[in-house]
């Protein structure tokens, strides 16, 4: 055996470090590489999806499958797009999958509901573990107020209506705008709603409506009402009570306003935060964590394919309402729901029902 002297010890001791020293610079050098890639070369031949958060059938359905039918041949290295519907607890199943399991590589999109973003900033669901700060958001296909409406046999015709009688209304799901809105009419407004949860998507709550089972849609989107069931309008099979937003539909003049029930300073700040929380729409985005330069490209192809003839004309044959907004926006909008003063935060939770 030979003895390690002081200098051999030395030199062994180096060579430790240089070899330490070199692989270290080849992992840092992949990664180099790897952050490098450009969007064109990951996207590829990727296969991507698109998680849909609720069974098939309804607007979400419909307006998640157009956007995915067209999207990606706008994104560099033109991947191909599965869509996969993922219901459950009024999308939240879907919202956490994207939040804790999708990788986070820009490989996933996903619409998600409007109540969403104010549930995050309330924080009044437990089973809803995803942040949604940490999402990279990607557009908004239409800016749509919501909508409650009774089928055209219902005794109540509007909110006054409402408050002299009990009224059913189907609903979705317990983080769905469709299962709490109705509770904050009762208690701001005073109504008489009652609300049956359980549908699966919107369009089991509206064959629900016109079989009698309930009496309407606790809350529906204007535009995924036109794309899904134009024909309640068309053929005024429909009441409509009140629209969610901050502004009314250009279609809809003589329906009134959430905000125009306000009585008092408080209640008035209340149903305001709610109406532009909703006002960010159907929010469309992908996973946390994706490389800065593959979310600018997956929301310049966002912004890309809403110009596209061929998704403008298969929009127009479903009856699509198209009135985008960018990422950036979104993402600011997004923002400031969630950074509203704690004040008004908390007297918006005093009127809506507890969330499991």
């Amino acid at each position: 055996m030979i003895a390690k002297t002081p200098v051999a010890k030395t030199a062994i001791a180096k060579a430790g470090r240089l070899s330490l020293l070199a692989a270290l610079a080849i992992v840092a050098g992949t990664s180099a590489v790897q952050a490098q890639q450009s969007a064109e070369d990951f996207y590829k031949g990727k296969q991507m999806k698109f998680i849909i958060r609720s069974a098939p059938g309804g607007g979400f359905d419909t307006y998640s499958r157009l956007l995915a039918r067209h999207i990606t041949k706008h994104i560099p290295g033109q991947p191909t797009m599965t869509p996969q519907n993922m219901p459950g607890a009024g999308g939240i199943t879907s919202a956490n999958y994207m939040g804790e399991i999708a990788p986070k590589d820009g490989t996933h999109m996903t619409m998600i509901g409007q109540a969403l973003p104010m549930d995050q900033s309330l924080g009044l669901t437990p089973t809803f573990k995803a942040d949604l700060r940490s999402f990279g958001w990607i557009g908004n296909i239409g800016d749509s107020n919501v909508l409650t409406y009774v089928w055209h046999t219902s005794p109540t015709k509007t909110m006054e209506d409402a408050k002299k009688r009990e009224t059913t209304l189907g609903a979705t799901g317990s983080g769905d705008t469709s299962s709490w809105i109705p509770s904050v009419y009762n208690k701001v407004i005073g109504t008489k709603f009652k609300t049956i949860d359980g549908y699966k998507s919107g369009s089991e709550v509206k064959l629900a409506m016109e079989r009698g089972e309930v009496e309407g849609f606790g809350s529906n989107p204007y535009s995924a009402l036109m794309s899904a069931s134009p024909q309640l309008m068309r053929d005024k099979q429909i009441s409509i009570l009140v629209q969610v937003g901050v502004r009314k539909e250009k279609d809809l003049p003589n329906v009134p306003l959430l905000s125009d029930f306000g009585t008092t300073a408080e209640d008035k700040a209340v149903l305001g935060f709610i109406s532009k929380a909703l006002a960010v729409g159907r929010p469309i985005g992908t996973t946390p964590g994706v490389p800065a330069e593959r979310l600018a490209a997956l929301r310049k192809a966002f912004d890309q394919t809403l110009l596209d003839k061929d998704f403008l004309s298969d929009a127009k044959k479903i009856g699509a309402e198209i009135n985008p907004m960018n990422g950036e926006t979104l993402q600011s909008l997004i923002g400031e729901v969630m950074g509203a003063p704690q004040d008004i935060k908390d007297k918006v939770k005093s009127v809506l029902p507890s969330r499991k």
